[in-house]
C-alpha cells in the first residue's frame, strides 16, 4: 500500500535532487579555456615580433663615392705568369691561374682624372688565392701587369700606376687586385686609397 502524499508544511515545495556535475563537461570547458588562452598568448607574441621587426632598421648597402667609367677591357687570359714581374711571375710558373681578367677604368676624386687599374685572378683553390694575395701584398715582390704597363691600352697621358695606390681583396678562390693614380701628377694619397678600395667591387663575379 502507498502511503499518502503530504504537501510540505507552511506551502513550500519539496526539494529538488542534486544533479551531479559531468567531469567530462568540466574537463571540455576546462580544455577550451586553455587553448583560448594558449592562442592569446601566441597572438600576442607575434604582434610584438611583427611590431619589432618593422621598427628595426633595414641594412643599407655602402653608398658609393666615385663613378667609374670602363677605359679599356676586361681583357681574358690564362696565362698568369706571362702577364706578371718578379716573384709574382715566379710563383705562377708553379701555381697556374684558372683565368687572369684585367680592365682599365677611370674616375673623378679630388677634383682631379684617376686611372684605376683592376685585375681579377682566379685560382684553382682558395688556399692558393691566399698565398698570392700574401705575396702581391709585399713590396718589391711584382705583381700583374696592368694594361696600360704591357702596352695593350695606348691611354694618352696615363700615369705609372706602380706609383698610386694599391688594394687587393680575397673572395673564395678569386684575388681581386687594384692600382690607380692621378693624372697630370696631382697628389692625394687618402681619397686614392678610397678609390681603389671602392674599385675592388668592380671585379667580375
Amino acid at each position: 500500500m502507498v502511503a499518502p502524499q503530504y504537501p510540505p508544511a507552511h506551502g513550500g515545495t519539496a526539494p529538488m535532487p542534486r544533479i551531479p556535475a559531468d567531469p567530462v563537461r568540466g574537463r571540455a570547458w576546462l580544455f577550451r579555456s586553455l587553448g583560448l588562452v594558449a592562442v592569446a598568448v601566441v597572438a600576442g607574441l607575434v604582434w610584438w615580433l611583427v611590431r619589432h621587426e618593422s621598427a628595426a632598421p633595414l641594412a643599407q648597402p655602402p653608398a658609393k663615392e666615385f663613378a667609374f667609367t670602363a677605359a679599356k677591357g676586361p681583357v681574358a687570359s690564362t696565362d698568369c705568369a706571362a702577364k706578371s714581374t718578379d716573384d709574382v711571375k715566379k710563383w705562377f710558373g708553379t701555381h697556374p691561374c684558372l683565368g687572369l681578367s684585367r680592365a682599365l677604368y677611370t674616375t673623378s676624386a679630388s677634383g682631379a682624372k684617376a686611372l684605376v687599374s683592376v685585375v681579377a685572378v682566379t685560382m684553382p683553390t682558395a688556399g692558393d688565392a691566399n698565398q698570392l694575395k700574401a705575396l702581391a701584398d709585399r713590396d718589391g715582390t711584382g705583381n700583374v701587369t696592368d694594361l696600360v704597363r704591357d702596352g695593350t691600352a695606348k691611354i694618352s697621358g696615363a700615369p705609372k700606376l706602380l706609383d698610386g695606390q694599391y688594394a687587393s681583396r680575397v673572395t673564395g678562390n678569386r684575388v681581386t687586385i687594384v692600382l690607380s693614380a692621378f693624372f697630370d701628377g696631382h697628389q692625394d694619397e687618402a681619397t686614392l686609397t678610397r678609390v681603389s678600395t671602392e674599385a675592388l667591387n668592380l671585379a667580375p663575379n
